[in-house]
C-alpha cells in the first residue's frame, strides 16, 4: 500500500489515538500497513503542518500526471475523508483504508487523507459526539484554511505565468455527522477568507448519509451568510447521497426531535430552493437490489455506490450520472 496520510485532533493515549480532544497533529506513514497495526502511533511519522503540505505536494508532483483541460475527468484528487459519529480511532483507520482502496486506488483517482476527530465510539453517545463534532470544526477549519491559502497562491502563480500549476483537484467525502463538522468548518473558513467568493476551495463535496438538516441549502441563490451558503460558495459541486432506508439517521431524527429531517434520510427539502451547484441522489434502489442491511455505511461497501462516488468525484455531469446509474433518482 502507498503512503497513508492522517490529520487528527484526537489526544494520544498509551501510544494510540484516544477518544478525547487534543491539539491538531499531522501524520504520514510511508510503509503503509493494516489498520490494526497502524493504530500504534509508533508506525507513523509526525510532521508539522508545513512538512505535511510539502510532502503531500511532492507526492502530487511525482505521482500525478499533468493533463490537458479536456481531460479534467481524469485529473486526480487530493481528498479529505471525514468520518461520522460512533467511530473509534481504529474504526476510522479501517474505513479510511477501505475508501482509499475501493474509491481512490482502484480507479486511480488519487490520494485520500483521513481527518480523525474524537468521536466517542458509542451508539448511546450521540449528544457527546455532536458536541465533539462542533468543537472539532475549528481544527478542520484550520486545515481548510491552509488549503485555501495554497490554492490562492497557485491560482495567482498561474495567472502570472499563463501555465497551469496544479495537477490535482481537491475534494471532501464526509460521512454521517462528519458532514456537520464540515458544515461548521466551511462557515468558519468562508467568514475568514472568502466573502465574497474568490475561488472554490473544494471541487467536489460528497455528503454521504449526512446527519444535518435537510434545509441546509434553503437560501437558494441568495447570499445570507448561512452555513449552507458558505458550503455552496466554497464548493464547485455538492452532492448529497441519501436513502429513506437509513435507520441510523432515523435514530438521529429521534434524538433531534426539534428542527428538520436529516438530509441523508430524506434528501433536500422539496419546499426550499437550492443553489444550482447542489443536488441529491436517492440510492434506495441500489441498496434494495444489493440486499444490504447496514445501510448507513453501505455507500462505501456496495460496488454500485462506490462507482457512483467515483463518477461524482470525477466531475461527470449529473444528467449523465443519472442516466448511467439508472437506480439513482
Amino acid at each position: 500500500m502507498a503512503a497513508q496520510w492522517m490529520i487528527t485532533n484526537r489526544k494520544p493515549r498509551g501510544g494510540e489515538l484516544g477518544p478525547d480532544e487534543g491539539p491538531l497533529t499531522y501524520w504520514m506513514c510511508q510503509a503503509g500497513g493494516h489498520a490494526e497495526t497502524l493504530k500504534k502511533l509508533m508506525h507513523w511519522e509526525q510532521l508539522t503542518a508545513t512538512q505535511f503540505t510539502r510532502e503531500l505536494r511532492r507526492t502530487v508532483e511525482e505521482q500525478f500526471p499533468a493533463l490537458d483541460d479536456h481531460q479534467h475527468e481524469d485529473e486526480r484528487h487530493v481528498a479529505l475523508f471525514v468520518h461520522g459519529f460512533n467511530t473509534s480511532a481504529l474504526d476510522a483507520l479501517r474505513r479510511h483504508q477501505q475508501i482509499q482502496r475501493a474509491i481512490f486506488d482502484r480507479p486511480k483517482l488519487g490520494t485520500c487523507i483521513l481527518f480523525s476527530w474524537p468521536s466517542d465510539g458509542s451508539k448511546v453517545a450521540y449528544y457527546p459526539d455532536r458536541k465533539d463534532a462542533r468543537a472539532s470544526a475549528e481544527e478542520l477549519a484550520e486545515v481548510l484554511a491552509l488549503l485555501y491559502d495554497y490554492l490562492a497562491d497557485r491560482q495567482a502563480l498561474a495567472m502570472r505565468s499563463g501555465v497551469k500549476t496544479c495537477k490535482a483537484k481537491t475534494s471532501i467525502v464526509a460521512h454521517s455527522m462528519g458532514n456537520y463538522l464540515v458544515q461548521k468548518a466551511m462557515q468558519a473558513v468562508w467568514t475568514r477568507k472568502n466573502q465574497p467568493m474568490l475561488l472554490s476551495l473544494v471541487n467536489q463535496l460528497v455528503m454521504v448519509a449526512a446527519d444535518v438538516d435537510n434545509d441546509l441549502f434553503g437560501s437558494g441563490e441568495l447570499v445570507d451568510r448561512s452555513d449552507g451558503d458558505a458550503v455552496a460558495n466554497l464548493t464547485y459541486r455538492v452532492t448529497a447521497l441519501y436513502t429513506g432506508l437509513d435507520a441510523t439517521l432515523g435514530l438521529s431524527a429521534g434524538f433531534k426531535h426539534f428542527g428538520k429531517r436529516r438530509l441523508g434520510r430524506s434528501g433536500l427539502d422539496a419546499q426550499k430552493p437550492v443553489p444550482d451547484n447542489v443536488w441529491a441522489a436517492d440510492c434506495t434502489g441500489m441498496f434494495r437490489s444489493a440486499g444490504v442491511r447496514d445501510i448507513h455505511s453501505a455507500y462505501f461497501d456496495v460496488k454500485r455506490t462506490q462507482d457512483l462516488i467515483v463518477a461524482i468525484l470525477r466531475g461527470v455531469d449529473r444528467g449523465v450520472i443519472q442516466a448511467r446509474f439508472s437506480q439513482v433518482s
